[in-house]
């Protein structure tokens, strides 16, 4: 099922308008996450909104927002003040221009997001400004808002739809050279380059995203699985320093040697495979065992084997996290 909509309006060329729907194109919400609980009880732990000063808790309808100006000073921002302040870009995405994509530099881009039409009106005027854009081969510029500030927002078609991309202002990109500057300017002779360029040739190949895997959140589906199925985790050997490199050029040797020496083996494994890997399962947590008891689903690693007398599992029972809060 699609997610909820981040954003919904109207897309405007001109005086070509049409209603849309903003989704966010990325997801957290398969990686592993914690909560945070009682060493004692393990009852999960909550957080209350109090006073800094009386240490009483405070009402949401109590909450206002301030800025601060002083230690203790702060000016009064209130909502009806802040709705006051609602921009065209609020209800709808101005195409101001068109730029071509290469003019974007890549630490202005924020995250990007599905722009498809919302309802059964209105797509005729929404292929009407893909197909505009994809002919120019360019990037349209307009602006939106999320979450009460007005972001730039750059679309392209993709497939059917557009894609959104949020842009950052120039005054949240930091300059290079407040940390470029004290780089030395050093000469690399050209049997240097020459060794590090045969390296390179022997690692390149064509960007797949399939062939990345998220090693962290696989290691921490492993540890919740070994705990859950009273399986002990042996701590890891502490990593040894490969220390300093004395001669650069032995060591380009040196590297090159081994990805030479590599690459056969690689090959062989891909053609093993199949080439491309496995995709992973959809969703990282259908692995997981339930943590909690009762679930149907089982990590694969452990389902072929005897489970062993599970440890007391880590988060707290239904009734202590009622308790909770």
């Amino acid at each position: 099922m699609a997610p909820r909509a981040n954003w919904k309006g109207f897309l405007r060329l001109s005086l070509v308008t049409c209603p849309v729907a903003l989704y966010p194109a990325t997801s957290d919400t398969e990686k592993v996450s914690f909560n945070q609980i009682n060493r004692k009880t393990g009852h999960r732990i909550k957080y209350a909104k109090v006073d800094a000063e009386t240490g009483e808790e405070v009402s949401s309808d109590d909450i206002m927002k301030g800025y601060k100006v002083d230690t203790d000073t702060y000016i009064e921002i209130t909502k009806d003040e802040l709705d006051e302040l609602a921009l065209e870009s609020t209800r709808t995405i101005e195409i101001d221009e068109f730029v071509p994509r290469s003019d974007i530099d890549s630490r202005y881009v924020i995250r990007p997001y599905y722009l498809v039409p919302d309802g059964k009106v209105g797509h005729d005027a929404f292929a009407v400004i893909r197909e505009t854009i994809r002919s120019l081969n360019k990037v349209a510029i307009g602006r939106v808002v999320l979450t009460n500030r007005e972001h730039v927002i750059a679309l392209e078609p993709l497939d059917n739809g557009l894609m959104g991309t949020l842009l950052r202002y120039p005054y949240e990109v930091r300059s290079e050279k407040d940390y470029f500057d004290d780089i030395q300017d050093v000469k690399i002779t050209k049997d240097m380059l020459d060794l590090a360029k045969h390296i390179v040739e022997q690692k390149s190949a064509a960007f797949d995203p399939e062939d990345f895997e998220d090693r962290y959140e696989q290691a921490l589906i492993d540890l919740i699985n070994q705990k859950r199925n009273g399986v002990k985790v042996a701590a890891k050997p502490a990593a040894k320093a490969d220390g300093n490199v004395i001669n650069l050029m032995d060591a380009l040797k040196k590297s090159l040697a081994n990805e030479k020496q590599a690459a056969p083996a690689a090959k062989a494994q891909d053609k093993a495979k199949g080439k491309k890997p496995k995709k992973r399962v959809e969703g990282q947590r259908e692995m997981l065992l339930p943590i909690s008891g009762g679930g149907k689903r089982e990590a694969k690693e452990v389902a072929k084997a005897e489970p062993k007398k599970a440890e007391k599992p880590v988060r707290a029972s239904t009734t202590a996290r009622k308790k909770a809060g």
